[in-house]
């Protein structure tokens, strides 16, 4: 029986043997597992890491971005105020020169209307001066028709004036509106 329970003995610890083998075997492939999956969660910790820090990234960048918004927004709010502003501006200095060209205008028409009634007295002077040649004599004539002439220029001399200075009104005029556009 010894003997028996001996190979029994044996047997069983041969088993036994074989069972701690593979246990151990077992406990190698574990422990390589465990290894893999430790590496895997550092791994997959320093990737999780890198995704927190590319979110704070991209959240500082949303911050960034949502401000110069705002600032562009605000920008583009004066803009538009501004333009509105010129664009008023704009539509009262074409009032003024629509008004001053109107002026301007009339000015001119009432000059060439008192340079036609002037023509015209001047007609009715010449005529009055050759009515009154068979009057005076021959040799006053020539000394006649000099002052009348010298009368004609003196006149024709005061419109240039005029004119020259309705010219010159006119580009004060046009000056004090450029100025204002600008």
């Amino acid at each position: 029986m010894i003997v028996a329970s001996g190979g029994n003995s044996e047997l069983e610890m041969e088993d036994l043997l074989e069972k701690i083998k593979e246990m151990q075997q077992g406990k190698q492939v574990l422990e390589e597992d465990l290894k893999q999956a430790q590496l895997l969660r550092k791994n997959l910790q320093k990737e999780l890491d890198t995704l927190h820090a590319k979110q704070y990234q991209m959240e500082a960048i949303e911050k960034e971005k949502e401000e110069s918004y705002k600032v562009l927004q605000f920008k583009c709010d004066e803009l538009e105020c501004e333009a509105k502003r010129l664009l008023q501006l704009n539509s009262k200095s074409e009032a003024l020169i629509e008004q001053y060209t109107f002026q301007i205008q009339e000015a001119r028409l009432k000059h060439r209307k008192q340079r036609m009634k002037f023509e015209n007295q001047l007609q009715q002077l010449i005529e009055q001066h050759k009515n009154l040649y068979s009057v005076y004599s021959p040799d006053r004539l020539p000394s006649e028709i000099e002052n009348l002439e010298n009368v004609r220029l003196q006149l024709l001399k005061a419109e240039q004036v005029k004119l020259g200075q309705l010219n010159c009104v006119a580009e004060e005029i046009k000056q004090a509106l450029s100025d204002t556009k600008a």
